[in-house]
């Protein structure tokens, strides 16, 4: 394929870069990530969510996760600051009867002491004295959390010079003293390094655009150098390889 037409093709991905919720069905079938992660982070939120729990979902995104575990409105809450999915969330999560509330997760929580016996928090920042304070004593947090490095041979490639980890302390051993310094006992604690693999290189300007905070800067004009690169790698290979960094930990707020 000629480079004008590539051009094209990655300009129309720029212009179609925008999300709602968290949905990345735009890019179904032509990237792949997270299938292989040592842990299932719904199977232990199931395992530890019982139906009289009250729980919050922070940075809940869409309410995607949240609805699919179909616990009771009543007694669900969840917060998101990003203004498209908070209003996304006040059109189907309010009508439902969850407590919404849109806030930043690595600020204040909008709710009072000892409301929650389980917090969920999937990729979102937080404040483990936050967390600790709106747990009820014996409650429990779960948190699954990009790490520092992820993506990062995907930021390399495409942006020269790479810009400076754009969430430095995003390890496990830090978070694990956070949480502890905040007074929760860790239950249990993971991290991982896995494949994230792209088949054509407009998912992965599509990618780049949606995830802004680890690709600053990007755009087709700008980086058009690197994505021929990234072309000739793939027509090579017949894939483009980078790693993600996730880490979960289960924490407890002791009785």
């Amino acid at each position: 394929m000629k480079q004008n037409e590539l051009l094209t093709q990655w300009l129309a991905e720029e212009q179609a870069a925008h999300i709602h919720g968290w949905d990345f069905s735009h890019i179904q079938g032509r990237y792949e990530e997270g299938r292989d992660l040592p842990w299932d982070y719904g199977q232990i939120v199931r395992r530890y969510l019982r139906p009289e729990h009250r729980i919050l979902d922070m940075d809940t995104g869409g309410g995607e996760f949240l609805l699919s575990l179909n616990h009771p409105p009543s007694l669900t809450a969840a917060t998101e600051g990003y203004p498209p999915n908070a209003a996304l969330c006040r059109k189907t999560l309010l009508p439902l009867g969850v407590d919404f509330r849109e806030a930043e997760g690595g600020g204040p929580l909008p709710f009072p002491d000892g409301s929650f016996d389980l917090v969920l928090n999937r990729h979102g920042d937080f404040l483990p004295t936050e967390v600790f304070r709106v747990l009820k004593p014996g409650g429990v947090f779960l948190t699954q959390q990009v790490g520092a490095e992820n993506d990062r041979d995907l930021v390399e490639l495409l942006l020269d010079p790479a810009p400076p980890l754009p969430f430095p302390r995003q390890y496990l051993s830090i978070a694990q003293e956070d949480l502890e310094a905040a007074g929760f006992t860790i239950l249990d604690a993971q991290e991982a390094y896995r494949p994230i693999r792209f088949w054509d290189v407009g998912a992965l300007v599509w990618f780049a655009r949606i995830i802004e905070w680890e690709f600053p800067g990007f755009s087709v004009e700008a980086c058009r150098d690197q994505l021929f690169q990234a072309q000739s790698i793939l027509e090579q290979d017949g894939v483009i390889r980078g790693m993600t960094h996730r880490f979960f930990i289960a924490a407890e707020k002791m009785k």
